[in-house]
């Protein structure tokens, strides 16, 4: 990537995040560092046995192959510029506009009201990643919590795969929110496909 480009990465990132969901990704990020300290504060002084097949790294290794190719398709198509802010979509400006114009959209057309019933498990999954990506950080210190844990015992490897998951997952919930949410762009028909 060169300077231009880069320089495009950086001010098209600052322009595209939204506060308010750079907040509610924030805050959830703190409270599940803070309750992962509080686990990891009241952890036990007796060490568990880990148990044989619980580390699931064969389907990790697999699933991060898969990502792997993904992403490798992604960079391919669009180029690095482009996959960096699609990688920041579910906090950008737009995705703000495009959830605040389908709520505003319900009392005037209530079918728009069955998109965002639908839209809610993705939402919930986007609030929910960044608080169990910061539980793992200090709960994932007890050796006990990782023991048994994908891609345990260590704390490196739980880290890692529960990591993963949480990108995958956010990935998906983020692909069926761009199916689900209006355009961006004011539309009274909800007969629009979003973009």
């Amino acid at each position: 990537m060169n300077t231009y480009d880069t320089e495009r990465v950086a001010d098209g990132l600052r322009m595209q995040f939204s506060r308010p969901l750079v907040a509610i990704a924030t805050t959830s990020l703190a409270a599940g560092i803070v309750f992962g300290g509080t686990i990891y504060l009241h952890r036990s002084p007796e060490l568990e046995t880990p148990v044989d097949g619980t580390s699931a790294w064969l389907p990790h290794l697999v699933l991060f192959a898969l990502a792997a190719a993904v992403c490798t398709v992604i960079l391919r198509r669009r180029g690095v510029a482009a996959a960096i802010l699609l990688v920041s979509a579910p906090l950008g400006t737009t995705a703000a506009r495009r959830l605040g114009n389908t709520l505003r959209a319900i009392p005037r057309h209530p079918s728009v009201l069955l998109r965002v019933l639908l839209a809610v498990p993705a939402m919930v999954v986007l609030v929910y990643c960044p608080f169990r990506i910061g539980v793992q950080v200090l709960a994932g210190l007890d050796p006990n919590f990782t023991v048994d844990a994908w891609g345990g015992p260590t704390y490196l490897g739980a880290m890692a795969c529960h990591y993963l998951d949480a990108a995958v997952l956010i990935a998906a919930a983020a692909y069926l929110l761009n199916k689900l949410l209006l355009p961006a762009t004011h539309h009274t028909r909800t007969t629009d496909r979003p973009r």
